[in-house]
């Protein structure tokens, strides 16, 4: 994977869709282009909500010029509520990332823990850090949705890293 092997790293919420842009360098190690969410507030009605999330990962997309997008898919919740707003959100995501043809990956949570820290029950304290110290950043990015966000991406550069290395 060449330096220039840009990754979105998508974390899908409704009120808050974190992103996260990450490459790798020709060291061989991980750093941060760009990172922060997309906030939509509670009083704009679900659709207005929505194209204002699709629209804005358009924009990303077409700002940055990823080579791959990678998302979280979505976790079964104790909260249908909250599950079926991800949902949404998700859905304008995915659009947005299929009209653009940049390819998509998705990992679930566990295989984000595992990749960022090297263990699948992770914290999200331990994510955070790990984040932090693999991208070499002063702070631990915030809010936790960017974090979370950088860690997708930092999830499919290990993946993709693998893949490309056992094909050889």
């Amino acid at each position: 994977m060449s330096a220039d092997h840009c990754i979105l790293g998508i974390d899908p919420g409704t009120a808050i869709t974190g992103f996260g842009l990450v490459r790798g360098t020709d060291d061989d190690a991980l750093q941060a282009i760009d990172y922060g969410v997309i906030r939509t507030p509670s009083t704009e009605p679900l659709h207005v909500r929505l194209i204002h999330i699709y629209q804005s990962v358009v924009d990303l997309i077409q700002q940055h010029h990823p080579r791959a997008v990678a998302v979280e898919e979505l976790f079964f919740s104790k909260n249908a509520r909250t599950a079926l707003s991800v949902g949404h959100a998700r859905g304008v995501v995915l659009l947005a990332i299929a009209q653009s043809d940049t390819p998509l990956y998705q990992y679930k949570p566990t295989q984000i823990k595992q990749a960022v820290t090297g263990y699948g029950g992770a914290s999200k304290k331990q994510i955070q850090e790990m984040v932090r110290l693999l991208l070499v950043l002063d702070t631990i990015p915030k809010p936790d949705d960017a974090a979370d966000a950088l860690a997708i991406a930092i999830c499919h550069y290990h993946s993709a890293r693998f893949l490309q290395l056992s094909s050889q």
